[in-house]
């Protein structure tokens, strides 16, 4: 069958699925939570939009073994949505219908492979096999393992981290796979395990993290809404304090917390620039964050806090010559021109420092570097190794070596005409980080504004607006 032929049976089925939720008395679209055929509708033709212009660019789908996994699960949901309808029928109006419940699930998926794709072919070019998984330890593992292909087996997957991270059980592998494989299609692709990784970091606690967060903890809920989470916690709207968490729907790879205020609002945030278990013991100890799930006793995580390791960065004598001749140095924020670079965005590797990285979170478009527009999918907090020239080079050597990208405010004449013994800055080819901001841009992201100096909170107080 030509992917023409299939593209119109995925299309015909999931237009039936939606001209379903149209057919009763008031429709899903009037009912909380609001989802099912809103959000189905925005996501396809998302979805339809992508895949066309994929088809457009590319005439090898048809040898692409991601894509055309990713075709037979699409046709494989559609076909899901549409049963619901019939088997459940004037009970998908009620929100606490297992129908109901369904359907909020597979909007999620939809959510998550639309994301996905996105990601393994921005711009609609497949770099799924040169996708960057943005945490270094979990990048080489998935090199090391399998080398450059976009996705595997369950079965495979399992093996391989298992070696490295064994599994004890086979409940506990099932609970593993429902956590990571996010599309539900028993294949992990590198796009889910980059999710994964950054969901439970740091990689050598990954499963023991996941345990406590996903597996044991009382305020973890799977595959729940925004809407659903709210809910949730209406029931505990004279609690203060009361909370939940759950993997962010519009940011994959991050985390959302819902709680309930003293005044009896209830908010949902993305903690930022912190693991998961740091913001819980931080939103404890100022009362935010009490009662999981409506109930008495919070877990003591204070045990399973890990110290981050620092990243250092070396600066080179090429560097600190360029820098002099500037009048300034390499450690120096570049955006407010007062604090030390402290801070490393990834995967993009741009550093400046932490007040600024905040500020700018808080802007509207805090989720992408204010250098170069990639997507920020974590942090890292570095030392700058500053370069002492009455010290011998062959000193600092024995310190890890993160080396930085060159500042957007050096003019590309007077890097070039430094770069004959610079080391690159980027890294190698094969390390560069892939995601939609990596293609040429139409034109150069402008430069992030400078902010005046000033203290800025963290997430867990109130914030301004809820987040997704």
């Amino acid at each position: 069958m030509s992917f023409g032929a299939l593209w119109n049976r995925i299309h015909g089925k999931l237009s039936e699925a939606i001209g379903l939720s149209h057919d009763s008395q008031d429709g899903l679209c009037k009912e909380p939570p609001h989802i099912d055929k809103k959000t189905i509708e925005k996501t396809w033709r998302l979805m339809d939009q992508h895949l066309r212009l994929i088809c457009a660019q590319d005439f090898s789908l048809s040898e692409n073994e991601y894509f055309r996994f990713f075709i037979m699960n699409l046709m494989r949901k559609c076909k899901s949505t549409v049963h619901l309808f019939k088997v459940y029928r004037e009970q998908m109006y009620d929100e606490y219908s297992a129908g109901r419940r369904s359907l909020n699930k597979l909007s999620l998926i939809f959510s998550h492979m639309l994301a996905e794709l996105k990601a393994e072919f921005p711009n609609g070019q497949f770099i799924g096999d040169r996708f960057r998984v943005t945490k270094k330890d979990a990048a080489e593992f998935w090199r090391n393992c399998f080398n450059n292909r976009t996705l595997v087996s369950w079965k495979e997957f399992r093996v391989a981290l298992n070696e490295v991270h064994p599994i004890c059980s086979g409940l506990e592998a099932l609970a593993l796979k429902t956590t990571i494989d996010l599309t539900c299609n028993d294949y992990i692709s590198n796009f889910e395990f980059d999710v994964f990784t950054r969901l439970f970091q740091p990689w050598a606690s990954l499963l023991r993290n996941w345990q406590i967060l996903a597996v044991t903890h009382p305020a973890y809920v799977a595959f729940l809404t925004y809407d659903e989470v709210k809910r949730r916690l209406q029931k505990f709207i004279k609690k203060p304090g009361s909370y939940v968490f759950r993997l962010s729907c519009t940011r994959l790879g991050q985390w959302a917390v819902g709680y309930v205020t003293a005044d009896g609002k209830i908010y949902q945030t993305i903690p930022q620039n912190k693991s998961l278990i740091q913001a819980l013991i931080d939103g404890s100890r100022e009362g935010f964050y009490l009662y999981p799930n409506g109930r008495n006793v919070n877990p003591d995580l204070s045990w399973a806090l890990q110290p981050t390791p620092e990243g250092h960065v070396k600066v080179t004598p090429e560097q600190y010559e360029i820098y002099c001749e500037m009048g300034t140095t390499f450690q120096l924020c570049k955006i407010c021109a007062e604090n030390d670079k402290d801070i490393k965005i990834e995967p993009c590797g741009h550093l400046l420092c932490t007040p600024c990285l905040l500020s700018w979170q808080e802007s509207e478009s805090g989720g992408t570097c204010p250098f170069c527009r990639c997507e920020i999918k974590g942090t890292e907090s570095v030392v700058i190794d500053v370069f002492e020239p009455r010290k011998s080079v062959e000193s600092s050597s024995v310190a890890p070596v993160v080396h930085d990208l060159i500042d957007m405010d050096i003019s590309d004449s007077r890097v070039e005409s430094k770069s004959s013994n610079l080391p690159c800055e980027m890294g190698n080819e094969t390390d560069l980080p892939f995601s939609s901001q990596l293609l040429p841009p139409a034109e150069p992201a402008p430069l992030p504004p400078c902010f005046d100096k000033r203290t800025v909170g963290g997430l867990l107080t109130h914030p301004t607006t809820s987040s997704k």
